[in-house]
């Protein structure tokens, strides 16, 4: 007997995926490939193209080659047809074409510059216009092309570039020859327009690579385009290298020549164009083989002048001695004085003309000082002779030695400082430090402000004058009074003025009080005028609010700390009949010889004009009375011995309109601000070393 199996059926969810699967399968199917769709598209441009293209098939087909080429014999079936060369010249001309048309639409004109393109030094002048000092990384100074003599711009376009004004900006055959050196040969060499250099000097590297030649040349086309070609020349000439670690063509006149690029004449400009193919093998002063070299290329480049028409035959002629360059580039010393005067320069400029510390140091400013060269080198040998001295005769006490002057003229110019030994080792610049007591070379201010404002001996009472003439008692150890009685100090204790060696003079007018230094009649003068006056006419006429001290009975003793440019300055007030202008170091400044708005001083009136003139009378009796049979001058010596410390030493005086303060102290650096005795080092209030140095400095001596 047979059994009959039942035929299995799926599922109906089996059925259903199963017909799901067969149709994914038949789409997949279905789809073309991309090798199908690819022909398909060729098909498609073959059918929209080639009945376009059809009349040119025949032409084609000649140009396809076939080899060996049919009814030819020889090597001749294995050259390509005439035609084949004309349509791979052709095919190659428009390919390399469109190639630097994408090439020049790629290529952008970096916005950033090189570093040592855009930084510059700055350059400071004495006032008489000769160069001081420069500070910067990059011995570089830029000027206008209208600054730059015409016979300097065409000594440099004849040696590297005389069809500069009518050329793209790129030289084809030269790019070619550089482009052979370098492949063919593995050497390098330049072939550049002046364009293509000035992108080399401020957009690119100095490499010698095909890269970077096509780089160049796609960027000085667009750049010819863009900028005037006086503009390019002028950016070339403050940009190329000139050697002796100069860049630009004004360091290269100064560090050859020593003079500004305005000042070049023709034979020195073709000695500097000279360099421009390479200072290590041109600079003459190198060795005799680059002597010769730069000769013969000086000779060649002034020929070319006369060539291209930019220097006639009578001024050739004239060029028939090679301009000897100095030996060395002056780097000036920014070491010993002038970096004090440098740092004092910097400072006014920066603050007086509003530049910030950012702008400065991309340098490129010309800054004319005040600071005379002869009195500079004067006052600077005086101190040094006096620091020698100490060092004979007290080595230990001139250790801690130090000594500050300046001079000041009548109308605010400081003409000469004296900041230290060096500034390399010693940053701390004396005569603009605020350390020390001015002590009775304060006496001065306390006999101004008692002339201009009268003095009060009641209290509420009415405001009397004084003249010269008034009488004050000149005895030591006379007790400060107020209006209610003594001064009593917050110990508990009167106050005692005290006159240097204890001498008393008995009563005696103020004039005569000043002139022979007598000082307690001082401190009661500033008690009578009130010391809040004394304070605000010592600020009026010259000295630094922050430097005045306490307004107790001391301050009229000179407890003030004013720096010896200050204490020149106040003095200077009074031999400029009460007029004040603030001391500055700084006349003008110019940028890539363009002026920079400067705010120079304006004098004010500090004190009537007949209170200045009793003051210098005074001081001018002094001086005489001290240095009988001198020079007409009018100064006073100052020194902290009335208060019992003797810690500073000071001269200062006026003679033909320029005023000189001195001071000499102790201070170990090492340990504290805070001033030592001075032990003699001095000297004797008869011959003091602060006044042996005035005097030098003054030239009286």
């Amino acid at each position: 007997m047979q059994i009959r199996v039942p035929e299995q059926r799926p599922s109906e969810p089996e059925s259903e995926q199963a017909a799901a699967g067969g149709r994914a399968e038949r789409r997949r199917s279905a789809r073309p490939t991309p090798r199908e769709r690819a022909l398909a598209a060729v098909a498609a441009v073959r059918a929209l193209v080639g009945p376009r293209l059809a009349p040119l098939a025949p032409y084609a087909r000649k140009l396809r080659p076939q080899y060996p080429r049919p009814g030819r014999a020889g090597w001749r079936r294995w050259m390509p047809s005439w035609r084949q060369w004309l349509g791979g010249v052709l095919g190659s001309i428009g390919l390399t074409g469109l190639f630097l048309v994408v090439a020049y639409a790629a290529t952008d004109i970096p916005s950033n510059l090189n570093t040592y393109a855009t930084q510059q030094d700055n350059v400071y002048f004495w006032s008489d216009g000769t160069p001081m000092a420069r500070t910067g990384w990059v011995q570089r100074q830029d000027m206008p092309l209208k600054d730059i003599p015409v016979d300097v711009r065409w000594a440099v376009l004849a040696a590297e570039n005389e069809s500069f004004y009518s050329d793209p900006g790129i030289s084809v055959k030269g790019i070619t020859r550089a482009l052979y050196r370098t492949i063919g040969q593995g050497d390098t060499e330049g072939g550049s327009t002046i364009t293509q250099q000035y992108v080399k000097n401020v957009y690119l590297t100095q490499n010698q690579t095909v890269s970077r030649k096509f780089t160049e040349a796609m960027i000085s086309l667009k750049l010819d385009n863009r900028m005037s070609k006086d503009q390019i020349l002028e950016g070339y000439l403050n940009t190329s290298w000139f050697g002796r670690g100069t860049y630009g063509i004004q360091r290269a006149a100064q560090a050859y020549y020593g003079k500004d690029v305005s000042q070049l004449n023709a034979s020195q400009a073709a000695m500097l164009a000279s360099l421009l193919k390479g200072a290590g093998l041109y600079d003459p002063t190198l060795s005799r083989a680059n002597h010769q070299r730069a000769v013969e290329r000086w000779s060649w480049i002034l020929d070319r002048m006369v060539k291209i028409g930019k220097l006639s035959p009578a001024e050739r002629a004239k060029c028939k001695t090679f301009p000897e360059p100095i030996e060395t580039n002056k780097v000036y010393d920014t070491g010993s004085q002038s970096d004090y005067l440098v740092e004092l320069a910097q400072q006014y400029a920066k603050k007086s003309a509003h530049i910030s510390d950012k702008q400065f140091d991309l340098g490129g400013y010309q800054i004319y000082t005040t600071f005379d060269r002869k009195k500079e080198d004067t006052l600077t040998k005086a101190v040094t002779k006096a620091r020698t001295q100490a060092r004979r005769s007290d080595p230990k006490l001139a250790e801690a030695a130090h000594y500050g002057a300046a001079s000041v003229t009548t109308d605010g110019r400081i003409l000469a400082v004296y900041g230290g030994p060096d500034h390399r080792k010693q940053g701390y610049n004396e005569s603009n430090a605020t350390t020390v007591p001015a002590g009775t070379a304060f006496l001065p201010f306390v006999y101004a402000a008692g002339l201009e404002n009268g003095v009060h001996k009641e209290r509420g009472g009415a405001t009397t004058a004084i003249t010269p003439e008034t009488p004050y008692d000149g005895d030591d150890k006379v007790p400060v009074t107020t209006p209610d009685g003594p001064y009593w100090d917050r110990s508990g204790k009167k106050v005692f003025a005290n006159n240097d060696n204890g001498t008393s003079y008995g009563q005696i007018g103020l004039g005569q009080a000043l002139a022979k230094s007598v000082n307690t009649p001082f401190m009661q003068l500033g008690m009578d005028t009130g010391l809040d006056r004394v304070r605000a006419t010592a600020v009026a006429s010259g000295l630094l609010s922050d430097s005045i001290g306490a307004q107790v009975p001391a301050l009229s003793m000179g407890s003030s700390t004013p720096s010896a440019i200050r204490m020149a300055s106040g003095y200077a007030t009074f031999a400029a009949g009460g007029t004040h202008t603030e001391p500055y170091s700084v006349a003008k400044i110019t940028r890539n010889g363009r002026r920079v708005a400067l705010d120079t001083p304006k004098p004010s009136r500090a004190l009537r004009a007949d209170v200045a003139q009793n003051v210098e009378q005074a001081l001018s009796e002094s001086f005489r009375l001290a240095h009988p049979g001198s020079t007409e001058a009018a100064g006073k010596a100052g020194s902290t011995n009335a208060s019992g410390k003797d810690t500073a030493s000071w001269y200062t005086g006026t003679a033909s309109s320029v005023t000189t303060s001195v001071v000499v102290y102790r201070i170990d650096l090492n340990k504290s601000l805070e001033p030592l005795p001075l032990e003699g080092l001095a000297g004797s209030d008869d011959d003091s070393v602060p006044y042996a140095v005035w005097a030098q400095a003054m030239g009286l001596d």
